[in-house]
């Protein structure tokens, strides 16, 4: 194939995957809709401190007095939505493999690594997160996030084809390095484990007490926190190295650019997240804030900076 051929049948991969993912998005709200409600167990257990102990039978059945002894918790849902959100996995797969075909095509298009502007950058960081989705599922069972992993995949492709599009070709030569490919794949991994964490974040808000759809908020949060454990060494080694490659681009190692300005901040507003965890022990609400702060911070980093001001690391062409 010429590599012409190459960059439009990378352009259609993105198309697939941004379809897939969108149905995939689909077939994981059914299973939500239509699924057994999860019962908040932190609220579960609040609620049965202001009752008195209650003796039920080997049935689960009501005692004495009364009171309807709780049954465990339902984990998985309806047959119905349990079909849907199998059917919605191997979309998502066949999607990620799609999101995959596109990076590497587009590579092969232009004889580099194929994050040298905003739309590769965004097209790839899609990848990664959907990667950490389905990574994690492997592991444990997360179904519950992929509606909202799938959407924003899918609008972030979306976004990427309709305001960041960019023909292939040869980038800058101050990106015509292998720095690249060691600085740049580190922030998208550890973006892709960012954004997981950020869904996981804004879910444990918007999730009301009691009976819900979505796990317990303390599940959440520890979706959250795993993928910033991970996720934030990987985001420190992509500072390290982006202070190497500045060395030998630009002669220095800093030199307060927008882009190494909030890439430092982004880091340090996850440092404070962890070391709140380990230290001050806090969890639930504050934690959450903090990390969606942090998160926020990330954004601001790779849309805001890119686009809207002006450094060394102006590269978005857009």
């Amino acid at each position: 194939m010429s590599a012409e051929q190459l960059a439009e049948l990378s352009d259609l991969f993105v198309v697939a995957a941004v379809l897939l993912y969108f149905f995939a998005m689909v077939g994981f709200a059914i299973e939500l809709a239509f699924g057994r409600s999860r019962p908040d167990k932190a609220a579960a257990v609040e609620r049965s401190e202001v009752k008195q102990p209650v003796t039920v039978g080997a049935g689960g059945g009501p005692s004495a007095d009364g009171v309807v002894a709780a049954t465990p918790e339902s984990k998985e849902p309806s047959d119905g939505g349990h079909r849907a959100g199998k059917v919605a996995l191997v979309l998502a797969w066949i999607g990620w493999a799609a999101n995959f075909a596109a990076i590497a095509t587009r590579g092969m298009s232009v004889d580099r690594w194929p994050w040298g502007n905003m739309y590769e950058f965004v097209v790839a960081i899609c990848f990664a997160a959907v990667t950490a989705f389905l990574g994690t599922q492997i592991r444990f069972n997360v179904r519950f996030l992929g509606a909202f992993v799938m959407i924003t995949a899918a609008l972030g492709l979306g976004l990427a084809v309709k305001f960041f599009y960019t023909a292939a070709g040869p980038v800058v030569p101050a990106l015509d390095s292998y720095w690249i490919a060691i600085h740049v794949t580190a922030a998208i991994i550890a973006s892709g484990l960012f954004t997981l964490a950020g869904v996981a974040g804004v879910l444990y808000l918007v999730r009301g007490d009691g009976m819900s759809r979505l796990p317990s908020r303390a599940d959440l949060e520890r979706v959250a926190h795993r993928a910033i454990v991970f996720s934030f060494p990987l985001w420190t080694f992509a500072v390290i190295a982006g202070a190497l490659w500045a060395d030998r681009a630009w002669g220095r190692y800093w030199g307060w650019d927008p882009k190494e300005v909030w890439s430092f901040i982004t880091w340090v507003a996850y440092a404070a997240y962890l070391h709140a965890k380990v230290t001050a022990g806090w969890r639930g609400r504050a934690a959450t804030i903090v990390q969606l702060v942090a998160f926020a911070c990330l954004m601001f980093n790779l849309i805001g900076v890119n686009i809207f001001i002006s450094g060394l690391h102006s590269y978005a062409d857009v």
